[in-house]
C-alpha cells in the first residue's frame, strides 16, 4: 500500500540504503540525503573511517538484507564476498590453546565493508523510485504540529534518521519542544588497529585456514600487554585480508612499526607470520569511537509522528560484536513490516514502531552488556555496583570458553549458540532451553571425567592442527 508521497532516509550507509529497501514499496519516492561523494567502486570514504577494520555480516543481517534486496547474497558473492564455515576454514586460538577444525552449523559470508556497501548501492539503484542525492548536508527538520514535515525545504511524509553515532537529530527534536531521550550509554574503552595486505599468490601449504582468530588470554599471570588482545587475520575479497588488533582499555599501535612490533607479542607467531608472508597495502588504521549508546525514544511519552530510526542513529554497539550492519537490516526489515501493516504513517504509527525495535535491539544490547559490564574502567549508565562488576568479570570470560567448549561436542549447543551469536535467538533464551543445559550439565561431567570427545588446547606457539575431527565430534 502506498502511504505517501516522498519518504527522505538522512544518511547513505548500510542503515540508510537498507531503510531506503524498506521504504521503496510504500512511497512514491524515496529520497536519500547523504554528506558524502559516493565512489562508483569499493572504496574508503570520509563519512565511514571503520570501513577500515574488518566488517562481520552476521546470518540475521544476511536475512535482512536479503529480504529488502532479493539476490544480495549472490551478488555479494559474485563481487568477491567469501562464503565460509568459520568452524572448518578458521583457526581458532581460544583458552590455552588452539580448537579443532569441525563441521558446524554456521556459515559466514566474509567481505570488506566497503564492498558490502557498493553491492548495496547497485541494489538500490536497480529501485526506480529511489533517488540517492549526494554531497548534502541536512540542516533540520520541519514539523506540523507533533509530526515531522520534512527536511530542510523538502517536504516529506515519512523521514528515517541513518545518520549514525553522531546524528543531530535528537538535539533538532529537542529545539522544536520534545525532551530530550534517556540515552543509555557503557563505554568499555575498545580501541582496534587495522593494516591491509595483499595474500601470497601461492600461500604456504600449512594455510588450510582462511580467518585467523586470537582470543584474549585467560592467563592472569604476567605476560605482554599484547596477550590481551582480540586479534584477527581477517579475508575479504581479491586475495586480500585485513590484519586487526584490538583491546579494552589498553594502547594500540598507531604507526606501522609498533604495529608490527605488537603482531610479534601476540599470543601465537602465526599472526605475525601471516604478515610477513603478504604484503602491505595501507597505513594502519585506529578507531576510539566504540562505546555502546541507545538512545531510547521508545520511552517517551509522546515521540515524534512519522519519524523513525535504523542503526546507529538509535543505538551503537561495542564494533568487537559485530553487530552495526545486522541490528541496522534488522531494524529496516521489522520497519518494512510495520508498512506494510500500515494504512497511515500517521498516528500512533512511530510510537508502535519504536515498542517493536525496542524488542529487536534488546537481543544484541544484552549481548554486548554481557561482557563489557565486566570492565573496571568501563563508564556510562549502565555501570555496574562493584561486586556485580566483579562477578560479571569472574564469570564472562569463563563462561563463554566453557560454551564454545560445550559446542565442539553437542550439535544442540552449537545449534543455539550460533543462532545467538547471529543475533537470532537472545542469550536468555539460549540459557533456559533445556536441551542446551542438558548438553552443557553433559559437557561438564564429560569434562571432568577427561573424556572429551573433540581434543582441543592445541600447542598455540605451533601450527593450528588442520585435521577434521567432524566424526568424532557426531559420536
Amino acid at each position: 500500500m502506498r502511504l505517501g508521497r516522498t519518504a527522505v532516509v538522512l544518511g547513505g550507509s548500510a542503515a540508510g540504503l537498507c531503510a531506503a529497501g524498506a521504504l521503496a514499496a510504500h512511497f512514491d519516492e524515496v529520497i536519500v540525503l547523504e554528506r558524502d561523494e559516493l565512489p562508483v567502486e569499493a572504496e574508503h570514504r570520509r563519512g565511514v573511517p571503520q570501513s577500515k577494520h574488518p566488517h562481520f555480516l552476521l546470518n540475521s543481517g544476511r536475512r535482512a538484507i536479503g529480504a529488502l534486496f532479493p539476490g544480495f547474497e549472490e551478488a555479494l558473492i559474485n563481487a568477491g564476498g567469501l562464503h565460509l564455515m568459520p568452524s572448518m576454514d578458521a583457526a581458532y586460538l581460544d583458552g590455552e590453546g588452539w580448537s579443532a577444525r569441525k563441521k558446524a552449523s554456521m556459515t559466514m559470508i566474509y567481505s570488506s565493508r566497503v564492498l558490502i556497501e557498493r553491492v548495496l548501492r547497485d541494489q538500490v539503484h536497480e529501485l526506480g523510485n529511489v533517488v540517492v542525492r549526494e554531497g548534502v548536508s541536512a540542516g533540520g527538520l520541519s514539523f506540523r504540529g507533533g509530526e515531522v514535515a520534512g527536511v530542510d525545504d523538502l517536504e516529506a511524509d515519512f523521514v528515517v534518521d541513518a545518520m549514525g553515532r553522531g546524528s543531530p537529530v535528537s538535539g533538532w527534536l529537542a529545539a522544536a519542544g520534545w525532551p530530550e531521550p534517556e540515552v543509555r550509554t557503557l563505554d568499555a574503552k575498545v580501541t582496534y588497529t587495522s593494516r591491509w595486505y595483499e595474500l601470497p599468490a601461492s600461500p604456504p601449504e600449512s594455510w588450510w585456514w582462511r580467518h585467523l582468530v586470537i582470543m584474549p588470554t585467560p592467563d592472569k599471570g604476567s605476560h605482554p600487554p599484547e596477550h590481551e588482545f582480540l586479534v584477527n587475520f581477517f579475508p575479504i575479497e581479491g586475495n586480500r585480508a585485513i590484519a586487526c588488533m584490538g583491546s579494552w582499555g589498553l594502547e594500540m599501535p598507531r604507526t606501522t612499526e609498533a604495529f608490527i612490533g605488537s603482531a610479534r607479542r601476540v599470543r601465537t607467531p602465526l599472526f605475525a607470520e601471516a604478515m610477513d608472508k603478504s604484503t602491505p597495502t595501507s597505513e594502519v588504521h585506529l578507531t576510539r569511537s566504540t562505546g555502546n549508546k541507545w538512545r531510547r525514544y521508545d520511552l517517551l511519552k509522546a515521540p515524534a509522528r512519522r519519524l523513525a530510526f535504523v542503526g546507529d542513529s538509535i543505538c551503537a554497539f561495542n564494533p568487537f560484536y559485530a553487530q552495526g550492519i545486522s541490528s541496522a537490516a534488522s531494524s529496516a526489515l521489522l520497519l518494512r513490516g510495520h508498512l506494510q501493516a500500515a494504512s497511515s504513517v500517521s498516528g500512533d504509527f512511530s510510537a508502535r514502531f519504536l515498542a517493536a525495535q525496542r524488542k529487536s535491539l534488546n537481543v544484541p544490547w544484552s549481548l554486548a552488556m554481557a561482557r563489557d559490564q565486566g570492565y573496571s574502567f568501563a563508564e556510562g549508565t549502565e555501570k555496574l555496583p562493584e561486586w556485580r562488576r566483579k562477578l560479571v568479570a569472574a564469570v564472562s570470560g569463563p563462561a563463554f570458553s566453557f560454551i564454545v567448549g560445550a559446542a565442539r561436542e553437542y550439535a544442540v549447543v552449537d545449534e543455539h549458540f550460533a543462532r545467538v551469536f547471529n543475533m537470532d535467538e537472545s542469550l536468555r533464551d539460549f540459557m533456559t532451553n533445556p536441551r542446551v543445559i542438558a548438553g552443557l550439565l553433559r559437557y561438564r561431567v564429560r569434562t571432568a571425567l577427561g573424556r572429551q570427545r573433540v581434543p582441543f588446547n592445541f600447542d598455540p606457539l605451533a601450527e593450528p592442527p588442520a585435521r577434521d575431527y567432524s566424526t568424532a565430534a557426531a559420536r
